[in-house]
């Protein structure tokens, strides 16, 4: 690379950089992150640990921005350093060095353009994530599982914590149903990306033949609002069951009567928890659950009528599946939204699912 093909590139990430500031209003984060370190510094601070928690999230997550802008700043201030001296006086293994480090911190301001991106309105909130296998009994169960350990690993990865609100075993293997609560900092911001039918390709284990078969499980996500919205519920629309908790390998299992299941019998919605052993807190939990759902519902009601007007036609159901994991006869996985794919399956089902989530991501640029 020439030096005036590096001097270009600087030039290009140095914009960059200088929008970011404007972009993420860095004074107001900065201002934030202020006002939340005095938050902690209070005595009564841990009274309310939800709260409590919910603050240093906050704060960790804008640190976390502010710290690597100023970071980029100064890499790009090295690297600025590096060009005059090769300028003054040329040097083969500098310059070798300059060209790498151009090449990492080009992929660092991608990085962070990409954090920037989340800036929705709830996309720093944590996340609910449900898995609903299709038809298909034991063998679409049993991908509803894989999916289940793809996303906890995933979210390990990131630093999430990972909490199981309902769990419903299979017959035979794998699960009926799984509702997860992901925390963290941009949760449902990065997760927003799964929601979507997800499709698998593979020899069965469970066909003593040894046959392909084809597998579907739905993903919905979801922000946990945590009382951030008011949505009026009715309680004359509401009906209100309790039973036993269940869960895999005996987890969570009560002997009370504590999980609860509430339907919204307007529009049909139901939302389960037994996360808790208190069966005041899994209500609660579920009310939350359920005022996400009716917001989500209002949202999706007013795109539905500006696509209607724009004339857009939106296939529902499960053959509009987003991503497809093809075991069988090849190795691949593709998001059928952006193309972007792979032919490391196994990766992708240990939780390494940045590429698709970034790609998408970027596709709503």
């Amino acid at each position: 690379m020439e030096l005036s093909e590096v001097r270009n590139a600087l030039d290009d990430t140095a914009k960059k950089i200088n929008d970011f500031r404007g972009l993420f209003d860095l004074e107001n984060k900065e201002a934030r992150i202020q006002e939340t370190d005095e938050m902690m510094l209070d005595p009564n601070f841990w009274n309310d640990q939800n709260a409590a928690q919910e603050i240093i999230a906050e704060s960790k997550g804008l640190k976390e921005i502010v710290n690597e802008f100023y970071r980029l700043v100064d890499e790009q201030e090295n690297l600025e350093m590096t060009l005059e001296l090769l300028k003054e006086e040329p040097d083969a293994d500098l310059h070798e060095g300059l060209e790498e480090e151009l090449a990492t911190f080009k992929k660092s301001v991608a990085d962070y353009e990409l954090q920037l991106l989340l800036s929705g309105p709830y996309d720093a909130n944590n996340a609910i994530l449900e898995l609903h296998p299709g038809a298909g009994g034991t063998e679409s169960q049993d991908w509803g599982e894989m999916l289940l350990r793809m996303y906890t690993r995933w979210a390990e990865k990131h630093g999430f914590k990972v909490k199981t609100l309902d769990y419903l075993p299979g017959d035979e293997a794998g699960i009926k149903s799984v509702t997860l609560s992901i925390q963290g900092h941009n949760a449902y911001g990065y997760l927003k990306a799964e929601k979507g039918v997800h499709r698998l390709v593979r020899i069965s284990p469970f066909d003593s033949a040894g046959r392909r078969h084809t597998s579907f499980v739905s993903c919905d996500v979801i922000p946990e609002f945590n009382n951030e919205i008011a949505v009026e519920v009715r309680q004359e629309d509401l009906k209100v069951d309790t039973y036993r908790a269940t869960g895999a390998g005996g987890q969570h299992i009560n002997t009370t009567d504590s999980a609860i299941r509430i339907t919204h019998l307007p529009t049909g919605i139901v939302v389960t928890c037994q996360a808790e052993r208190s069966q005041i807190k899994n209500r609660e939990k579920a009310m939350n659950m359920l005022q996400a759902k009716l917001y989500q519902l209002k949202v999706e009601e007013q795109q539905a009528e500006v696509d209607e007007i724009r004339g857009e036609q939106k296939e529902i159901g499960w053959s509009s599946q987003i991503r497809s994991y093809v075991f069988h006869p090849y190795s691949m996985v593709k998001d059928h939204r952006t193309n972007a794919e792979t032919g490391n399956v196994q990766a992708v089902m240990d939780g390494d699912l940045d590429l698709f989530i970034n790609a998408y991501l970027r596709s709503l640029i």
